[in-house]
């Protein structure tokens, strides 16, 4: 067996049991269970030792080695403490994660990532190294690397119960081990455990996630920082809270720095890249294609990473993939692209709620990004729409009882009551839900409720519960306001909200994104959308129910598929008071190959099972769910990745846990992060 380096890599399989953990020289020993996923990961692999678990029956009914996720070591147990004075300007924290190389490739509408995080143990002592970080919402995490030196060993995906334990066991023993979890689908528990003095060891995660689009312009995210999150006090759902990272002090700063590489293959000519929120620097590799990497004084990782792209053609056709194995079904993903032209649409009457976040964390920068924002929208108002503004922190109040004309002395009250809006308190957003969806609605206007906010909550899952509660026929638009905000909750709100999300850095101007959610929420392009495929069959398809569509704004679509040869897609919903059919012809080659669809996919499947459970939880769902991930090598909340190095047993005692402490997110004030983290 030979790697792709050129040299001949030790194989080495570990039988892992409850309490022993055993090599195996120069073989491989497969366990029963490993999926055809792993199997596949496993021939591309250049690793010098794979291992497989095998799975013992005695595990099944024990206890996890984490009595709850609350149990688990996170970024707030710093050990590890800082005694004395405060810090003086510019002091560095030496931390054990060092560096972060993050290498991603863009094809057509699929990005390939890989993040290989660095640990160097500074300390006298051997430690066990605890970090949160981000990842986007819909990646699809599918490989796990540790290098200890010239050793790699290939992590593989388990139950989490399971990882958790035999993590435990590994550590206790004195073995090299590193566990990766799921906290939201955004956000990831990182453990390296038995780091030695001075040593460094490297994790690399592997996903792929898809690029957004619109109006001719692709956008790639790639955050670097979780935010506070606000846990409202006493719920049921507690237990599935995010906890919150430990922040530097104002006047430190932390050794850790990251290094981005972004490679797009266009296939058409780029007429610009830029970015929004970092200094970067490009190079045209030829054959449309490019390459952006992060400008190396800007290499802060305090709020998320994010280059846009533009092509000259404004109108994205519909596209087709496919992914056509040898033997079983196949994968597809569908780009529906309604006209851009949306001039000649119907306009409807609208009844429009503004919800506005003034917790603490809102507080400055993003609350007057917020408050010029909905100036414009109030000002961009018509004459047949209603309003209502609606302000929310541990309460929530309204402008009015009920949504007013928008008359030109009531839209001059929605102004002073937006300009005397201050930011304090915390994030009680299931009030402004509330008070937004609640109230009776107007038949004859389409609700339409745009919430702005920065997202910092624990208690997503509650808020999701609610939308789909009250929601009715009211379409809900979030903003995200700020450099790192959640997008896990706001992309939630609008696809359980069934309508759209938009992203507004502090850098950003407002009336970019003002103006183009006044274009979709006023004439969408298709309503009650209905697919129909003929020339093969699909099934699986996700998202299971469609959204509106609305010009210059694609969707994609993912599912299983059976047959090959020419298909033709139609696309059928209602235009105004009439109806409208889109159509699109394309060819199934058997010899396609695009694994990655097979991964997202899976992902989506995931996070639909996962949204059914927001509403009925069951065994069924959740061991449904694990199968899909399991079965695909895609993450879940209840899986995790797992490695251990057990051929080498480090020496000295169980060291200390050490959460890695990461910056401020920009625009955030360090009081507001310090604060929201004791609730």
């Amino acid at each position: 067996m030979t790697g792709k380096t050129g040299f001949a890599p030790r194989v080495a399989a570990v039988v892992l049991a409850t309490l022993a953990l055993t090599a195996c020289s120069q073989g491989l020993h497969m366990a029963t269970d490993v999926s055809r996923a792993e199997m596949e990961s496993l021939a591309r692999l250049d690793a010098d030792e794979v291992w497989v678990i095998e799975r013992d029956s005695t595990l099944e009914n024990e206890e996890s080695a984490f009595e709850s996720e609350s149990d688990v070591p996170g970024q707030g147990e710093l050990r590890v403490v800082r005694r004395g004075e405060e810090p003086t300007e510019g002091e560095v924290v030496h931390v054990p994660l060092e560096h972060t190389d993050v290498v991603a490739r863009v094809s057509g509408f699929v990005s390939s990532v890989e993040v290989t995080q660095t640990f160097l143990n500074p300390y006298d002592t051997k430690i066990e190294a605890v970090y949160v970080f981000p990842l986007p919402t819909d990646a699809a995490v599918t490989d796990f690397l540790l290098t200890i030196g010239e050793r790699r060993i290939r992590g593989l995906i388990r139950e989490k119960e399971e990882a958790e334990r035999i993590y435990e066991q590994a550590k206790h023993a004195g073995h090299v081990a590193a566990l990766l979890t799921q906290q939201r689908p955004n956000v990831f528990d990182q453990r390296v455990a038995n780091i030695e003095p001075g040593k460094r060891i490297d994790v690399r995660i592997s996903y792929f996630n898809t690029v957004a689009y619109e109006n001719g312009t692709y956008e790639f995210v790639f955050p670097m920082v979780v935010g506070p999150r606000f846990n409202p006090p006493g719920r049921e759902s507690g237990r599935r809270q995010l906890r919150n990272p430990s922040y530097l002090w104002p006047r430190q700063r932390s050794g850790h720095d990251i290094a981005i590489a972004l490679e797009v293959d266009a296939g058409l000519p780029v007429t610009s890249f830029t970015s929004p929120s970092h200094a970067i620097r490009g190079e045209d590799l030829g054959e449309n294609r490019y390459r952006v990497k992060l400008a190396p004084n800007d290499r802060v990782p305090n709020r998320d990473f994010v280059v846009r792209w533009t092509t000259p053609s404004e109108k994205l056709e519909g596209a087709f993939l496919a992914h056509a194995p040898e033997s079983g079904d196949g994968t597809f993903a569908l780009l529906l692209q309604p006209p851009k032209d949306d001039a000649n649409l119907p306009r409807m009457p609208r009844e429009m709620v503004f919800v506005v976040d003034t917790s603490g964390s809102m507080s400055g920068a993003p609350l007057d990004k917020a408050k010029d924002a909905m100036r414009r929208c109030l000002r961009g108002l018509d004459p047949s729409d209603t309003f209502q503004v609606i302000r929310f922190s541990n309460d929530a109040s309204a402008l009015g009882d009920a949504p007013v004309p928008a008359t030109r002395a009531n839209v001059r009250r929605g102004l002073e009551y937006v300009d005397d809006l201050g930011a304090d308190g915390g994030t009680m957003m299931d009030r402004g839900i509330r008070a937004a969806l609640q109230f009776p609605q107007d038949e004859r206007r389409l609700r339409i409720v745009s919430f702005m906010t920065d997202g910092y909550i624990g208690n997503e899952v509650e808020i999701f519960e609610l939308v789909e509660r009250y929601r009715g026929r009211a379409r809900i638009f979030s903003f995200g306001v700020g450099d790192s905000v959640n997008r896990y909750l706001l992309e939630g709100l609008a696809r359980h909200g069934r309508g759209a999300v938009a992203f507004v850095g502090l850098s950003d101007s407002a009336a970019r994104e003002v103006d183009r959610f006044y274009e979709r929420s006023a004439r969408p392009a298709l309503t009650d959308v209905h697919l129909d495929v003929k020339g093969a069959s699909i099934s699986d398809v996700y998202p299971r129910r469609l959204p509106d569509l609305y010009a210059g704004r694609p969707v994609l679509v993912t599912g299983r598929l059976r047959g090959s040869g020419e298909i033709t897609v139609h696309l059928t919903g209602r235009r105004g008071d009439g109806r409208a059919t889109w159509r699109l012809t394309a060819r199934v080659d058997p010899e396609s190959n695009r694994p990655e669809l097979a991964r997202i996919w899976a992902r989506r499947k995931i996070a639909h099972l996962s949204e059914l459970e927001v509403t009925r939880p069951s065994a069924e769902l959740r061991d449904e769910i694990t199968r899909v991930s399991l079965s695909n090598s895609v993450q879940c909340r209840y899986t995790a990745f797992l490695a251990v190095d057990t051929l080498v047993v480090t020496e000295g005692r169980e060291g200390v846990t050490v959460p890695v402490p990461v910056p401020v997110p920009q625009g955030v004030k360090y009081e507001t992060a310090v604060g929201t983290s004791g609730n």
